[in-house]
């Protein structure tokens, strides 16, 4: 195995590659939700460099799951011409095109979306104060899901992938110190674990076969993602893959950092182990070379996604075929973004990250 040959998802699709444009939050769509053309461009160069697998931003499902301004949406069929576009403008280049579908739920602020926010509990000490869902809001989000998987279907992507990492409402849901509930949807880790699990059941069987559904994770508590236990997470991947995945996203942040609860183990072999061999791994976090990205093959992962990597260097697949290449660090001007089909927006909101854009705050 290397990166560069081909990716089988479990369901037979293809991918020519071994290389994922991991999903990134841009802002850079339209205030209803529509694609923009800075949007298009940004996701589209990814693919004409090379990139076997294209994912998309996190794109809301409902409006009272809206987590930024700018955000891609796939909440509503009036959003299906730039849906289009996208997915067209990716398989151009032989992408596999898959849209990432979440709902903020308690990280969906009122300020965004104009709503009250809700989550699996109340949230004491939270911001925004969500309320507990209702079995209404769960029915609706579970149909919420589906829809926007048949949309995606419709509009010609060759998938979808569900966003249950970084702390959104599949995660709030997962975890023991966001989900208090004391029905079937929380307690136990079979009840914290039912939202997700009933979402991507129903959307296996709202899609043909040939499209790929594929779901992400956080593995341990980092950042907005809390409340989660390794194993826990293993045993979740396990009945995700009876469920039906095509393959399983591991967002590890640090893909060369081991794991929390066991500090000598990295958590690529232990995710491998716990998935069928048929079932691809795609892990994610600080890979910039070839050879750290090889290296994550070694440890187990049968894909690697790049993200900031893929920012500063659009055609790494295309140019990481030549022997000795080095890849674009940070920090990055922003006329050097913009070269690489990076909008104002995106620059802006980059500038928030250390070190990433030369002259930012």
């Amino acid at each position: 195995m290397d990166l560069f040959s081909e990716l089988v998802f479990r369901n037979g699709v293809t991918a020519k590659n071994r290389l994922v444009v991991a999903p990134m939050t841009n802002q850079q769509s339209h205030t209803d939700g529509s694609l923009s053309d800075d949007e298009y461009t940004w996701l589209v160069r990814r693919a004409e460099g090379g990139f076997g697998v294209v994912i998309t931003c996190a794109s809301h499902v409902a409006l009272d799951g809206k987590g930024w301004p700018g955000e891609l949406g796939i909440f509503d069929d009036r959003l299906a011409p730039g849906l289009r576009r996208l997915a067209s403008g990716l398989k151009a280049h032989a992408a596999i095109a898959l849209v990432q579908i979440f709902h903020g739920g308690a990280r969906a602020p009122r300020a965004v979306t104009g709503l009250m926010p809700w989550s699996a509990s109340e949230i004491p000490g939270d911001p925004e104060a969500p309320r507990a869902a209702t079995e209404a809001d769960i029915e609706r989000v579970i149909a919420d899901f589906r829809s926007a998987a048949v949309r995606a279907h419709v509009a010609g992507f060759d998938g979808v992938e569900l966003h249950g990492a970084h702390g959104y409402l599949l995660g709030q849901f997962l975890s023991a110190t966001q989900n208090q509930r004391q029905d079937a949807w929380g307690g136990s880790l079979e009840g914290r674990a039912r939202l997700l699990r009933t979402i991507m059941k129903e959307v296996r069987k709202a899609v043909p076969r040939s499209f790929i559904v594929t779901v992400r994770l956080s593995p341990e508590d980092y950042g907005n993602a809390k409340g989660l236990d390794l194993d826990e997470s293993l045993t979740l991947a396990k009945w995700l893959a009876e469920d039906g995945i095509d393959a399983l996203h591991v967002s590890l942040w640090d893909a060369f950092q081991l794991t929390q609860k066991r500090p000598t183990v990295s958590p690529i072999p232990l995710f491998r182990a716990a998935l069928p061999s048929d079932v691809p791994l795609i892990v994610a976090g600080k890979v910039w070379t070839p050879a750290e990205a090889e290296s994550c093959l070694a440890l187990g992962a049968d894909a690697v996604a790049l993200g900031r990597a893929a920012i500063a260097n659009p055609s790494w697949p295309n140019d990481a075929r030549t022997p000795g290449y080095a890849p674009k660090v940070p920090p990055l001007t922003a006329e050097e973004l913009r070269d690489r089909g990076v909008s104002e927006t995106f620059v802006r909101y980059m500038g928030k990250w250390k070190g990433f854009v030369v002259g930012a705050t």
